[in-house]
């Protein structure tokens, strides 16, 4: 299923953190954003060229897909716009500042849209069970949405068996302001709600990498930790780059013409 439907609700807690027990029922419901699967018409770019029925029967099925998010340039190679904000981790509620991390971690930084939907679980338990692996490569993951933190905590006080997150080894960040979502140029604005976005900043704080997910697409955690792992590499070795589908202990190349025939004899 994707992560929402325009006819479907999500359970939500409103109660503070002092109320909330580790095996409370969350019962109240609140509804969803519609088109929140997605399936959002935008007013789409036409070309003064006339175009036969045909193609524009194939561009208006393309159009079902678009959501109207930012149309910022992409931040890839810039330095990741810093923030502090209220969090919850291991129960309680705590301050992350990106910045803090900057010489001394890598981070992975994702977006999901809202809790207590139902993609979104299946990619932050994901990312929660295979953290060990991340903290060896000597990186921090932080999950952001535009929740409070109170639903955060109800959120993770929920047994997974039952649409829950359980506890989590990273922070989930609320963004009820939206500025850190819009400052990533995630945010869907009329929605409300953020994209599926993922960011790998480096020690240096600079973004080495982005993908952007509509709401209805999970992501890998397999290929988010290759890629990392391709970073980390080129940035010990200069001189190499990583071709496609590169994993530690493969063949890396020279980016000069001399150097990767070395690599294509090899293949």
């Amino acid at each position: 299923m994707a992560c929402s439907a325009s006819s479907s609700t999500a359970l939500l807690s409103s109660t503070s953190r002092a109320s909330i027990s580790p095996k409370s029922h969350i019962s109240q419901s609140v509804s969803v954003p519609s088109a929140f699967n997605g399936l959002r018409n935008c007013k789409p770019f036409v070309s003064r060229v006339a175009r036969s029925i045909s193609t524009r029967v194939a561009q208006s099925e393309r159009r079902r897909f678009a959501v109207c998010a930012s149309s910022e340039l992409p931040l890839v190679g810039n330095q990741a716009p810093d923030f502090e904000a209220e969090a919850v981790f291991d129960q309680e509620f705590i301050k992350v500042k990106l910045s803090e991390y900057i010489g001394k971690k890598y981070v992975i930084l994702f977006f999901y849209p809202l809790d207590f939907t139902f993609v979104c679980p299946t990619e932050i338990t994901a990312f929660s069970d295979r953290y060990e692996e991340f903290e060896k490569v000597n990186t921090e993951i932080l999950g952001v949405s535009v929740d409070s933190v109170f639903s955060h905590l109800a959120w993770v006080q929920t047994e997974r068996k039952s649409g829950g997150l359980g506890d989590l080894n990273y922070p989930l960040i609320s963004d009820v302001t939206k500025s850190i979502s819009k400052s990533y140029n995630v945010l869907i604005p009329d929605q409300g709600i953020a994209l599926r976005g993922l960011f790998i900043i480096d020690k240096e704080g600079v973004i080495q990498h982005s993908t952007i997910n509509n709401l209805g697409i999970g992501r890998s955690v397999d290929e988010t930790l290759r890629t990392l792992q391709a970073l980390q590499y080129v940035q010990e070795n200069p001189d190499e780059v990583c071709p496609a589908g590169w994993k530690p202990g493969e063949k890396s190349m020279k980016p000069d013409p001399k150097g990767s025939k070395e690599y294509f004899a090899s293949i």
